[in-house]
């Protein structure tokens, strides 16, 4: 029982490093969850702070979430064989850890960002061909479209059907990758609204 709790916490506590909220603060003397659209993530320290800030919160951010879930798998492998742990449940485990602690981490008041980054970071750790594949889908449609919310949610849909075509035997993962899409789809839910009312801001990352 210790394991998954301790396998919870650690990549909870990684993902909990908010990158956004401490790069504001060190470098601009700002809390970017006070600009733009009020969100600890990597666009809006795009939008706040400026380029070279936003691509280093967002490779940070991918970072945890690959972290979270090699680290579990590097620590708990020779446990889990040894004791009859199921290795893909702790690896989902971590996932999910990192990715709520992006969400809600605890270090900042639990004010977080929408976990894309993070997701696409244990997406690579746990499932790199389905994270390809959902990276370029995110890549092409944001060429295309300049929306990053737009593009996120569509590679989130795009996910469990990658999963399902590249793992099909990994029934546990296909579950998962529905769980995690439905996550960063909710945490998307006021973007949804003003993609519907043609509100939505875009972003030019070449201008």
């Amino acid at each position: 029982m210790i394991v998954p709790i301790v396998t919870f916490l650690i990549a909870y506590l990684v993902g909990s490093i908010p990158t956004a909220v401490w790069v504001g603060r060190a470098w601009f003397g700002i809390d970017v969850r006070e600009h733009g659209s009020k969100n600890a993530g990597a666009t809006n320290t795009f939008r706040v702070l400026g380029k070279k800030p936003g691509v280093f919160v967002l490779l940070i951010d991918v970072l945890k979430g690959v972290l979270a879930v090699v680290l579990t798998r590097m620590i708990w492998h020779e446990t889990a064989l040894e004791y009859g742990f199921n290795a893909d449940r702790l690896q989902i485990l971590a996932a999910i850890g990192a990715v709520v602690g992006h969400i809600f981490p605890v270090f900042v008041g639990f004010r977080g960002g929408k976990g894309v980054a993070t997701s696409l970071g244990v997406m690579i750790g746990i499932l790199p061909l389905s994270a390809v594949v959902c990276l370029a889908i995110f890549v092409t449609i944001f060429i295309l479209s300049k929306y990053v919310s737009f593009s996120a949610i569509c590679a989130a849909i795009c996910f469990p059907f990658s999963v399902l075509f590249l793992e099909p035997q990994r029934e546990e993962m296909f579950y998962f990758s529905i769980v995690l899409a439905v996550a960063v789809i909710w945490a998307h839910k006021k973007n949804i609204r003003r993609l519907l009312k043609g509100e939505e801001n875009k972003m030019n990352l070449f201008a």
